[in-house]
């Protein structure tokens, strides 16, 4: 075990809800996994010339959070809602709050961009002088604030307890697991709601396309002729809470994580995999567990040659080809600072369906991967889930879900 890394209690997901542009809760996402049908389409968000297929939630712009919530109205936010009104979400959360107390839940968020696209409208409606309008500086903190996710969350939940962002690129909302966890252990809550929302803008779109990392077509991870990523839009939820209160035999359970920085390069990370291996083998000794006990591997696939060939080398030193591996990105675009909560919440239907879902688009594995890369669609049961999360920079987490025994 390495230092600093003690085993801890599990938490269980007493309820969770996802929107992609698969489809609006877990219901519809599970359908598309399994008819391994995509939500990529190609690129139609506003103005945008650019040639790539994105991950695109329809019916965002049609409508308004309403008079209540005025004040926090922006893509992000409006995408928060949707996914907060999906799966029964909010009762639960209400059913929490009676047990705890608004005060003993908190609310910890993940996103990397925030409501950035209102800037982007608001720089294009400046005046002749140059100065912003009045509509955009008087919501700045309730939109493009980095806090504005969390404050709205909490504001639309009614809750009291701690609450943070956590905007560490593609990792941000599978860290706020790790945030969670490390709340509940010093007592500073009894329950928490953990997500992310991440919704598409220019900056994103045109930003990937400077760096020369956007597929024209829907990305193909792991493929050996893969050339970019394709960007989406999602929003999640969850709320955990400990497993000495919430103790139902095959209920699925947060086992372990891992965090680690590459340290090696601002965008890049490192070549051997290294902040990746800390990542998987802190969240292994975390869960207890031996990497035989590991099931399938949720990789985190962008389909970029680098970074499918850095987590392969992570993987497979760990795993070897003894374990099944694959990439979701295909179905849902890589929805940066939601991309931690999508696929953790994609790994808890694995488990509770005894279902692995082959990396869509890859036609042909490129011969260098090393891990055991699964193309087709496949049936068994399900037990323990490693999700890897690897952002921007080599700011890495892993997750390891579970059913209690």
């Amino acid at each position: 075990m390495l230092p600093n890394v003690q085993p801890m209690t599990p938490l269980t997901l007493t309820a969770s809800t996802l929107v992609t542009a698969t489809g609006r809760g877990l219901g519809p996402v599970l359908q598309a996994l399994r008819e391994r049908r995509s939500g990529l389409k190609p690129c139609d968000f506003e103005d945008v010339t650019l040639k790539t297929y994105i991950g695109r939630i329809e019916g965002l712009e049609d409508f308004s959070l309403g008079n209540e919530l005025e004040r926090f109205d922006c893509r992000n936010n409006r995408l928060a809602w949707l996914g907060l009104q999906q799966d029964g979400f909010m009762v639960a959360v209400a059913e929490a709050k009676q047990r705890y107390g608004a005060h003993r839940v908190a609310v910890v968020m993940g996103t990397s961009t925030s409501g950035i696209l209102e800037t982007e409208h608001a720089y294009q409606a400046r005046d002749l002088a140059g100065s912003l309008p009045a509509w955009y500086t008087s919501r700045y903190r309730y939109t493009h604030n980095m806090f504005s996710l969390g404050h709205f969350v909490r504001a639309c939940l009614g809750l009291r307890g701690p609450a943070m962002v956590v905007s560490t690129a593609c990792s941000s909302s599978a860290k706020v697991f790790a945030t969670a966890d490390r709340l509940l252990r010093a007592g500073l809550c009894d329950a928490a709601i953990v997500g992310g929302v991440d919704s598409l803008c220019l900056t994103t779109l045109y930003g990937f396309s400077a760096l020369q990392l956007l597929s024209a077509s829907p990305c193909r991870p792991c493929d050996e002729d893969r050339d970019g990523l394709s960007l989406g839009e999602a929003a999640g939820f969850a709320l955990l809470e400990p497993s000495t209160y919430v103790s139902r035999r095959g209920a699925v359970a947060l086992l372990g994580y891992g965090e680690s920085t590459d340290g090696y390069h601002m965008s890049h990370p490192h070549p051997e995999g290294a902040g990746a291996i800390r990542a998987i083998r802190d969240a292994l000794d975390r869960a207890g567990l031996q990497p035989s006990d590991i099931d399938y591997v949720n990789l985190h696939g962008t389909a970029t040659r680098v970074n499918d060939a850095v987590e392969d080398k992570a993987v497979s030193s760990i795993f070897g080809r003894t374990t099944p591996c694959s990439s979701t990105k295909g179905w849902t675009g890589h929805t940066l600072g939601a991309a931690g909560i999508t696929e953790a919440l994609i790994s808890v239907l694995c488990l509770k369906h005894g279902f692995l879902p082959g990396t869509l688009n890859c036609e042909r594995i490129d011969p260098t991967l090393r891990s055991w890369i699964l193309r087709a669609n496949d049936v068994r049961p399900v037990r323990r889930i490693l999700s890897n999360i690897f952002g921007f920079g080599g700011n890495n987490c892993s997750l390891i879900l579970g059913t209690l025994q």
